[in-house]
Order: C-alpha cells, then sequence, then structure tokens
C-alpha cells in the first residue's frame, strides 16, 4: 500500500468514525432529555403542557447540550495539551488552569458571603466570571514564569508549580472561610446542573473559534510529534504557534470550566480514546477528540443523574472514577508484553 493510499484510507476511517460519534451524540442527547424525576412522560408532553415545556425546554436541554459543548472543549483541549507537550499524559489543566478557577470561585464566594445584598443571579454570574478569570490568570503566570512558550519542558514545570500554589491559596481562603464550602463543592465536584442557554451558546461558539484555529494549525502539531528540532528543520514558526496553541488550549479549558465547573479525565481520556480506533494526523485527531470528549461528558452527565434517581451524582466524581479505572487499564496495558501507551 502506498503512502497516498494508506493516508486516504486513514482520512476516509476518521470520517466513519466522526459519524458514528455524531450519531451517538443525537442518541445521547435523546436520552437525557428523557431522563428526570418525571422521565419521558415530560417530553411526549411538552407539545401540550406548559409545566413539562418548561422542563424539557428549559432545564434537561440546555443542560444536555451544554454537557456536550464542554466535553467538546475539554476533549480539543486535552488533544491540543498532549500534541503540544508530547506527552501523552498531558491534560487540559496542565497550565494551571483549574487552581486558578478554584481560586477564582472561592474568592467569589468568599466576598459574596459576605455582602448581604448579593442574589442568586448575580452570584451565578460572579462564579462564572470568577472562573474564567481565575483560569485565564493562572495560564498568564504560567506564561510569565516559564518566560513565553519557547520551552516546553520550562512551560510545563510552570504549570505544575503553578497549579500547586494557586491551589494551596484557594484551601486557604476554604479554611478561613469555612461556611463557602457546601457552595465550593459543587465547583470542586463538576455539575451541569447551572448550564442554561447563554452558557450553551457561549461554550459553541468558543468551540467553533478553538477548532478553527487548531485545525488549521494542525500540521504544526504533526512537525512537534517529529521532535522540535525536525519541526524547526522543516522551517515551521514554532514560537508564534505555541503561543496561538496555548491560547486556544486556555481559552478552551477556561471556558468549560466556568461553565460546568472541575470534571476530571475527559481530556485526558478522549484522544487516547481516538487513537485506539484510529491512526490519523493532528487535524482529524483534534476534531474527533473533540467529539469523543463531547461524548463522554453527555453520557457521563446522562449517567449520573439516571443512577440514584430522582437524586443525582456529581458528574465530576462520576468521570474521575471511570476515568482513573481507563487510566489503571492503559497502566496495565503498558507493562504487558504487547505494550499500551
Amino acid at each position: 500500500m502506498t503512502m497516498h493510499s494508506r493516508s486516504g484510507s486513514q482520512q476516509h476511517r476518521a470520517i466513519l468514525v466522526a459519524l458514528a460519534l455524531l450519531a451517538v451524540s443525537a442518541v445521547l442527547l435523546v436520552l437525557a432529555m428523557g431522563v428526570g424525576s418525571t422521565g419521558f412522560e415530560s417530553v411526549r408532553q411538552a407539545w401540550a403542557d406548559p409545566v413539562a415545556q418548561q422542563i424539557v425546554w428549559e432545564i434537561r436541554a440546555p443542560r444536555s447540550l451544554g454537557a456536550w459543548f464542554a466535553g467538546a472543549l475539554l476533549g480539543l483541549a486535552g488533544a491540543v495539551a498532549q500534541g503540544l507537550f508530547r506527552n501523552p499524559l498531558a491534560d487540559p489543566y496542565l497550565l494551571g488552569s483549574a487552581s486558578g478557577a478554584s481560586l477564582g470561585v472561592a474568592l467569589a464566594l468568599a466576598v459574596a458571603g459576605s455582602t448581604p445584598f448579593a442574589t442568586e443571579w448575580l452570584l451565578r454570574l460572579g462564579l462564572t466570571s470568577a472562573a474564567f478569570a481565575g483560569a485565564v490568570a493562572s495560564v498568564l503566570l504560567t506564561l510569565t514564569l516559564a518566560q513565553g512558550v519557547q520551552h516546553t519542558l520550562r512551560l510545563l514545570l510552570a504549570g505544575v508549580v503553578v497549579g500547586v500554589v494557586l491551589g494551596a491559596l484557594g484551601q486557604l481562603v476554604l479554611m478561613m472561610r469555612p461556611e463557602v464550602m457546601l457552595a465550593m463543592q459543587a465547583f470542586l465536584l463538576g455539575t451541569t446542573s447551572f448550564v442554561g442557554w447563554s452558557a450553551c451558546l457561549l461554550m459553541g461558539a468558543v468551540w467553533v473559534l478553538c477548532a478553527v484555529v487548531v485545525w488549521g494549525l494542525g500540521h504544526v502539531l504533526d512537525g512537534l510529534s517529529l521532535g522540535e528540532a525536525t519541526a524547526s528543520s522543516l522551517g515551521l514558526p514554532l514560537p508564534q504557534v505555541r503561543a496561538v496553541l496555548v491560547a486556544a488550549l486556555a481559552l478552551a479549558t477556561g471556558t468549560a470550566v466556568a461553565q460546568t465547573g472541575l470534571i476530571a479525565f475527559v481530556g485526558l481520556a478522549a484522544p487516547h480514546l481516538v487513537r485506539s480506533v484510529v491512526k490519523t494526523t493532528h487535524r482529524y485527531l483534534i476534531v474527533l477528540s473533540s467529539l469523543m470528549g463531547a461524548v463522554l461528558l453527555l453520557a457521563s452527565d446522562t449517567l449520573a443523574r439516571w443512577l440514584i434517581a430522582p437524586q443525582e451524582l456529581p458528574v465530576g466524581v462520576l468521570t474521575a472514577v471511570l476515568g482513573g479505572g481507563y487510566l489503571l487499564w492503559l497502566m496495565h496495558r503498558r507493562n504487558s508484553p504487547r505494550g499500551g501507551l
């Protein structure tokens, strides 16, 4: 088989996988609309009953679509992180964005708790803004400590340091204001309960923007996978491209975290699942990882709402358990004679 025919076969298989993931997404969206205290009865009555219509279209629909978009953002960010750092264990939170978002929410809750006139709507808007601002600020701090994006290893180490320090500061805020711990739990454990149509619109727009930008830079990630020296010899503008990729990574992660809290393992597992199905270039890997992340989070959110209905599990807990099990399986494969990761 020639190189051209092999490439065409990989692209054909990637397109089939993308179509399959879109079909699974459609099925999951329908199932998710029927999960709740009233089940599918609300879906059947949505066209005639105003109450059922409100339950389906104002609560379940935006929440389900929001889970899909958040998973898509995390899957895209995970693929970018793994390609940028050339590390299969890299995840979207590697630059300290998770700890920064947590610190921002902790500070916002502490301030809101001391303001007697804070309404629920203002508090929710403040938490979302605080989480996004904290995530972006942590990435900027990481870039400052790493002195730019020229050195991947320095960037990686700076992200770890920033994550540890900001995480400790967030815990310090919670220790000083223990009354905000209960409200903070929803963010730390991850939830789609507060996602509305405006959040879906925002996440959808950011997803399209990041996907288009990263798709255009897919060939650079292919070059980086061969090593920085090889990529430089090919004439690729690595410093500029790294800056754009880091910006896309931070924007995608910060937007998802601001709306749904800290949801673990989706960004890490999605690229691995795609690679286990099809071997392709980073352009297709980015898109497929994004769709895989969307399917993973939507399926997890639906399962979390169904398992102990009418109550629900925090979706971040479920993804952590399932993702941790998947990571252990990957480690077992790596240590087996046939190899893995």
